[in-house]
């Protein structure tokens, strides 16, 4: 296992056919402000890739963004709506089909109201992960080790959870509502970036 690290692209190849975990970093939570610094990526087999993005980026990267809009390609998330806001508005490609653990999580996960990353792989995969590094400077001009690794433990185990959690979706007779979930997660991202991120239009108010 080993993790990658590379400057504004992917390199052409590196990663098996198939589902690819996804992950993003950026410098905060509102996306049009807070510039995308970092997306992670995994194809399951034991490596995780970093590609970083520098103050001032035009964040081209053919090769990343043909393997993030391959609609062959499954691309797994944790908190996908956030992930795909990032890469839609920084990129400028919708990163789907999709699988979210956080939404499978919450239509099978029933017993508790923690669903964060950290509480699924302990749950799910006996592991500990750190989150230390979640709140650190993501656009300084060298990542550091605990970042890198904090970064890459954020796909790493994405694969092996969605292939539980698909076992779980089937056991509850949930797994139509979570596909329902996941097709419309596009939509819901292109309303979150046109500014109807925090209003409910399916309401009668």
């Amino acid at each position: 296992m080993a993790i990658y690290f590379h400057e504004e692209d992917l390199p052409e190849g590196v990663l098996a056919p198939g589902p690819v975990a996804v992950d993003t970093e950026t410098m905060g939570l509102i996306t049009p402000r807070d510039r995308l610094c970092l997306v992670q990526i995994s194809d399951g087999q034991g490596d995780e890739h970093l590609v970083r993005f520098a103050v001032g980026s035009a964040y081209e990267a053919p090769n990343l963004k043909a393997v993030l809009a391959d609609p062959a390609r499954v691309k797994l998330y944790h908190f996908a709506r956030f992930d795909l806001a990032a890469i839609e508005h920084y990129l400028g490609v919708m990163a789907a089909p999709v699988f979210c653990t956080k939404i499978a999580s919450k239509l099978t996960r029933t017993y508790t109201d923690r669903h964060g990353l950290k509480d699924l792989v302990r749950e799910l995969l006996g592991e500990e992960i750190s989150k230390q590094q979640q709140s650190s400077d993501w656009g300084a001009p060298v990542l550091n080790d605990a970042q890198r690794e904090y970064a890459a433990s954020d796909v790493r185990y994405l694969h092996r959870m969605v292939e539980i959690f698909q076992q779980r979706l089937a056991r509850e007779g949930r797994t139509e509502v979570a596909q329902a979930c996941f097709d419309f997660l596009p939509t819901r991202v292109r309303l979150d970036l046109s500014g109807w991120a925090d209003k409910d239009i399916f309401t009668h108010d």
